[in-house]
């Protein structure tokens, strides 16, 4: 018996060493491969919840903080995080397991996703890694990446949008997977062309060169590729009042009593009579107390964002402060988040009107973009949406203040369309606002005397831990040595 044992483990040992030891030693719970549709409903989630919440908004003048001192309302910031680069790691997966499967439609949508956030990355700091990035599985040995200048990474986003849109104008499957379109493909073209609209705007000091081809591609695109056609098309996260699936502000504790508006931007909603101003925010508990209609414009107040904000905290003690109005927190369902959508783009085209890069009535596209700004909060805003109706927003159009055509220059059509893009963003797209007025100027950001307004964030400094050379080189090219300042200037800016 013991020599049968001997002979059957001699056996099994030969067997085995003619085997590499990863392939007996595989662990059948551990998946190696999957589904990129398993992937691909995590990232458009993802998508819509970066960035997301209440920060934008202090730098963007729309909130004011007044139990404490908010580094976003007084432009006190240092570093930003590459979060992105993680977030980019499940795109990375989901486009090779694409290729693994021969899943086009799946590659498209990595790559409007990289575009993303290679976008929110060079906004944020300027030259990034691009090129050698995401990179860290594949290479044999690792060595940390180079920075790519700014130009090459908006050159690549532009690039990866192209590719996007033409793979998909030769796919005819459904994405399995999609939370946004429920895998249509059609409504994804128009979705990254929408897309490429934006990167190319925020280029417009870049127009003049002949390298880039701004105005041309901006044409191209408009009149010959599929758009958004209302806002029904409109690349969105619609919310479920379910575990894991509510708003994220739903029941969040930093509305508490320290959060309240911002008088300028209360002030500018006041100006147009916008009634977008009563979705946004509540009555002060003055005008509450004293029985105000809530369509009364005198009702809302805000807090003065340049003021110490001690100063603000006493107004608001006193009962003539608004805050942010509840439905963002008591109702788990509110406002689908949009990640890119008609309203935006419609107003982007008009822009591009007055600019004279595509031929057009700028006044139609901007009246088409406010109403469905209103028909938005109309169809979201449960228990608001009287006060937004189509015939309201035809009566807002035609004041002075809100009329296009009653614009004398075309650099006041561009503050008017850029405010209007402005007015839109309150929790939603967040900073878009504020590199609109890093670009434009408009609207201009109040704040105390000798405050000046960042061009960017400095570089992580787990980078300066891990890829010094690098980053300090691309300092260097940038602003010169030791300027990883947050009032250097990046090249899209200059």
């Amino acid at each position: 018996m013991k020599k049968i044992l001997i002979i059957y483990l001699a056996l099994f040992v030969g067997l085995a060493s003619c085997k590499k030891l990863e392939e007996i030693n595989v662990d059948p719970n551990k998946v190696t491969e999957a589904h990129p549709q398993l992937l691909l409903t995590q990232i458009e989630w993802s998508a819509a919840h970066f960035n997301f919440g209440t920060g934008a908004l202090y730098a963007q003048k729309m909130l004011v903080q007044t139990d404490g001192e908010n580094g976003g309302q007084y432009y006190k910031w240092d570093r930003a995080d590459f979060d992105a680069y993680s977030n980019m790691r499940d795109i990375t997966k989901m486009m090779e397991e694409a290729a693994r499967i021969n899943s086009n439609a799946y590659v498209a949508l990595g790559k409007f996703f990289r575009s993303f956030y290679f976008l929110n990355l060079t906004l944020t700091f300027g030259d990034v890694p691009y090129s050698q990035a995401l990179q860290g599985e594949t290479q044999e040995t690792y060595t940390p990446p180079t920075y790519d200048a700014q130009k090459d990474v908006f050159k690549g986003i532009l690039a990866e949008l192209k590719e996007a849109n033409d793979i998909l104008a030769a796919e005819n499957t459904i994405i399995a997977g999609d939370i946004i379109y429920a895998g249509d493909v059609t409504k994804w073209r128009k979705a990254v062309n929408a897309l490429r609209l934006k990167v190319l705007m925020l280029l417009s000091k870049k127009e003049a060169d002949a390298d880039l081809n701004i105005k041309s591609t901006f044409a191209q695109v408009v009149n010959s590729e599929p758009l958004f056609a209302s806002g029904t098309d409109d690349a969105q996260l619609v919310f479920l009042d379910q575990e894991g699936n509510r708003y994220p502000e739903f029941n969040s504790s930093s509305y508490g009593s320290g959060m309240y508006m911002d008088s300028t931007f209360i002030r500018r909603l006041q100006d147009r009579t916008d009634p977008r101003l009563f979705i946004f925010c509540t009555q002060t508990k003055n005008a509450e107390d004293g029985g105000l209609a809530i369509n009364d414009f005198s009702a809302y107040e805000g807090g003065d964002p340049a003021a110490p904000y001690s100063e603000v905290n006493t107004k608001a003690a006193n009962g003539k402060t608004s805050k942010v109005n509840n439905r963002y927190t008591k109702d788990p369902t509110t406002e689908p988040v949009v990640i890119i959508g008609y309203t935006e783009q419609q107003l982007i085209i008009a822009e591009g009107i007055v600019r004279g890069w595509v031929s057009g009535d700028a006044k139609d596209y901007y009246d088409e973009a406010v109403k469905a700004s209103f028909k938005f909060y109309e169809t979201y805003a449960k228990g608001y949406g009287s006060y937004v109706t189509q015939a309201i927003a035809t009566a807002y159009l035609a004041k002075p203040i809100n009329n296009l055509a009653a614009a004398a220059t075309d650099e006041q059509k561009i503050e008017m369309i850029v405010t209007q893009r402005y007015l839109r963003t309150f929790l939603q797209s967040p900073w878009a606002s504020f590199f609109d007025h890093l670009r434009t100027g408009y609207p201009s950001f109040r704040r105390p005397p000798g405050v000046n307004i960042p061009y960017r964030w400095m570089y992580p400094q787990a980078e300066y831990n891990v890829n010094a050379e690098n980053v300090s080189a691309a300092i260097q090219t940038q602003f010169g040595e030791g300027n990883d300042k947050i009032s250097s200037q990046p090249w899209w800016l200059k």
